[in-house]
């Protein structure tokens, strides 16, 4: 009898601590990972302005920005694997890919082709490339994080790095279809989604092991090296 309160005690302790560490970990990185998107109940409301450009080049009545999202959001949609390796031609088949394939990925649902973008400026400018080495690849070249970092440097409006929470004017300055790099510890990239928490902060799509998902911008915790936004 003794045994069996105990096993129940443990039972009953398990049904409340697993949920509350689901809700809570990382900013709920576990649900989110699993599509499944609530906000703290401990939040206020934060009302952040959309300032995103309204830009429509491929002309299919939705903004650029929101294309990029959309395209993005697929990867995550689809549960698209983690698997890093090298592809004769480039372009990893539609089920797998890694971190900067959700990037061109996402652009490309603008009409923005980034492999034949950077595969030209790393011809012509190969020194400025870190992850080259003076070879070009246009193979690998594209997708690899310090590549990209440098040439959204180049092209691209850079950013605020700094999230600050519970600060509409800050939080106005992350908006869809930005790019967000990371160089510290693991090279990483994503794309910011047109979704936000209940107090403002935006979600990020991105692919980490063991596939690509939409999470809170703030349960990705290494330092963000790069911020950027395509001038449409």
């Amino acid at each position: 009898m003794k045994f069996k309160k105990i096993f129940l005690t443990f039972c009953v302790t398990l049904l409340v601590i697993v949920p509350l560490f689901s809700v809570f970990f990382r900013d709920g990185l576990i649900l989110d990972m699993a599509g499944i998107h609530l906000d703290s109940p401990l939040s206020e409301k934060v009302t952040v302005k959309e300032n995103y450009l309204r830009v429509d080049k491929n002309q299919n009545n939705i903004a650029d920005p929101l294309d990029i999202v959309n395209a993005a959001r697929e990867e995550a949609g689809n549960r698209t694997l983690y698997k890093s390796i090298y592809y004769e031609g480039g372009y990893p088949p539609d089920s797998e890919g890694v971190c900067t394939d959700v990037i061109w990925r996402g652009m490309a649902g603008a009409n923005i082709n980034l492999k034949d973008l950077m595969d030209r400026d790393i011809y012509n400018h190969t020194s400025l490339y870190p992850r080259v080495e003076r070879n070009p690849d246009p193979n690998i070249d594209f997708r690899r994080v310090p590549n990209q970092n440098v040439f959204f440097q180049r092209f691209t409006e850079s950013l605020t790095t700094e999230l600050i929470p519970n600060n509409p004017e800050n939080l106005a300055e992350w908006q869809p279809g930005d790019i967000v790099i990371y160089l510290e510890g693991t090279d990483h990239a994503g794309i910011v989604s047109d979704k936000r928490t209940k107090d403002g902060i935006p979600y990020l799509i991105h692919n980490t092991p063991p596939f690509a998902s939409e999470i809170k911008l703030t349960s990705y915790k290494k330092p963000i090296v790069g911020h950027y936004r395509w001038k449409y």
